[in-house]
């Protein structure tokens, strides 16, 4: 793990809580849990809402290569653009970065060390973790989503 780039992810994390340029919250996104779980099935719920995890090469998207952009599962609101996706060999769908202000970022201590976890910034539902064994040519980070999560518009919709 490369230290220093860890390190100042989570002197961000703590200053600033999530993105700095992350945009307001869309009202219409903000459900109650009765809510949420009348429009997600039992296992979107349970990642989106939930903070839990697929299990790893069961994804859909985890070897989906088409071009296009990957929504949120729980809003809809654009996350990831398909030139930003890769295979990390993880298991999950990752990507080396996310649409501008769509994602944020948050302290996760819930396995007894920190890690970033990712949510949408729109509806603030749980999309994984980042890392910082993503590819070095470009960012660095490797944003690891559940395909749960996610749904997909190709380009020729």
């Amino acid at each position: 793990m490369k230290i220093i780039p860890y390190l100042f992810s989570l002197v961000v994390l703590s200053v600033f809580g999530q993105t700095p340029n992350a945009p307001a919250k869309d009202l219409s996104c903000q459900k109650t849990d009765a809510e949420w779980k009348a429009q997600l099935n039992e296992n979107t719920y349970y990642v989106l809402r939930e903070s839990g995890t697929e299990r790893p090469f069961s994804g859909k998207y985890n070897k989906h290569y088409e071009e296009g952009v990957y929504k949120c599962a729980g809003c809809d609101a654009p996350l990831y653009k398909s030139d930003n996706k890769y295979n990390s060999g993880s298991g999950w769908p990752a990507f080396d970065r996310a649409v501008d202000g769509a994602v944020s970022y948050k302290k996760d201590n819930k396995l007894g060390y920190t890690r970033v976890e990712l949510t949408c910034s729109s509806c603030d539902g749980h999309l994984g973790h980042m890392f910082e064994d993503g590819p070095l040519q470009t960012t660095g980070k490797r944003h690891c989503v559940n395909s749960i999560a996610l749904s997909f518009t190709s380009e020729n919709e």
